[in-house]
């Protein structure tokens, strides 16, 4: 079970103005506003932690966007084509350009023309790439233990599933949005 008194803690001092007859108020955010708030920081503190983790480690030049991209071509062979990359990871083919190229310009993947398809354009890992492995599930497994810390395999499993339900919700809401501005035009 989830520990409740996670949420019954006081909140800190993050405030909104409200007019009240004309009076400014200064009140408390509501717990609920401050779940989106947590996520946001905890993002945050994350990108932190695992920029401290390559410079540790002297990968520097990495950012943890690049993860994203080496996690999908371990996991799923050598080799994949740039669309199906950001597909997986949930970004735009014109946000993985830039980051495969900068990949690619510091040795850990290449980029190959498709042989049946010249307009798809696959990446795969160069032997750097497969070099830089066990420093990346290294980092990776740094971030998971600090991550899940405290926290039971119940706990893990029932914040997972919130999580994936605000995403979800995030979507369906982004994916009635864009129906919506459809219709309008």
């Amino acid at each position: 079970m989830f520990d409740v008194k996670l949420f019954l803690a006081p909140l800190p001092k993050i405030c909104y103005t409200a007019k009240n007859n004309g009076t400014m108020l200064e009140e408390p955010m509501s717990r609920d506003k401050y779940i989106v708030y947590f996520i946001s920081r905890t993002k945050q503190k994350m990108t932190q932690f695992i920029q401290l983790q390559l410079k540790k480690q002297q990968l520097d030049e990495l950012i943890p966007s690049h993860g994203n991209i080496l996690t999908v071509l371990y996991e799923n062979g050598d080799k994949m084509p740039l669309n199906e990359i950001a597909k997986r990871i949930g970004r735009d083919k014109s946000t993985v350009t830039p980051l495969v190229n900068k990949l690619a310009g510091l040795g850990y993947v290449e980029k190959v023309a498709g042989q049946q398809d010249k307009r798809v354009t696959f990446v795969q890992l160069t032997e750097r790439g497969y070099a830089l492995k066990p420093r990346f599930d290294q980092i990776s497994a740094q971030v998971h233990e600090t991550a899940y810390r405290g926290l039971s395999p119940e706990e893990k499993e029932q914040f997972l599933s919130l999580l994936k339900r605000i995403n979800q919700n995030f979507g369906q809401s982004l994916a009635d949005a864009k129906e919506s501005s459809c219709h309008d035009s």
